[in-house]
């Protein structure tokens, strides 16, 4: 892996940054809890939707496969949301213990993975949808073509913008 791929690549000299270790590890650390706040509005809308859905008079007339999706997307949003304050938790379990590369090395991973699971929700949200408003073909079809999107979105860009920079 050369040094541009690695975790401390705004760590390059002759960027024209002058930051100590702790700097550095105070900039990302704000970096990743507003990537988080921005994952956590979404998470939060889409759970209170999922939520006040079980309590329409339509709900009652799901097939099994309309309910096992719902349950699986009730449990990928409460999986979101613990991912999206476990960052916030561990920092104050970790307060003032000056640990924070650490933090910024744990969040980095955690923030991934809480993507990658509200990506799933995404994904699973339009399958959902399309399959108790329109059809289960609709449904699977739309959850298709939501994951190219965001695969196209959240994986294919970022790596392009990142050898377009290399």
């Amino acid at each position: 892996m050369d040094h541009a791929e690695s975790d401390d690549a705004d760590d390059i000299p002759g960027d024209g940054r002058t930051e100590t270790l702790v700097q550095r590890s105070d900039r990302n650390w704000a970096d990743i809890l507003q990537e988080l706040r921005v994952t956590q509005t979404g998470t939060q809308i889409i759970t209170g939707f999922l939520l006040a859905l079980a309590f329409q008079p339509r709900f009652t007339t799901l097939d099994t496969f309309s309910a096992v999706v719902y349950l699986v997307l009730v449990c990928l949003a409460a999986a979101a949301t613990a991912l999206n304050l476990t960052p916030v938790t561990l920092h104050r379990w970790l307060f003032r213990r000056h640990v924070k590369p650490e933090l910024v090395v744990i969040g980095n991973v955690v923030l991934r993975v809480t993507l990658a699971t509200v990506g799933l929700l995404v994904v699973g949200v339009v399958l959902f949808i399309f399959d108790v408003v329109v059809s289960r073909e609709a449904g699977l079809i739309a959850g298709g073509i939501t994951v190219a999107v965001v695969v196209a979105l959240w994986i294919v860009l970022p790596l392009a913008a990142r050898r377009m920079r290399e």
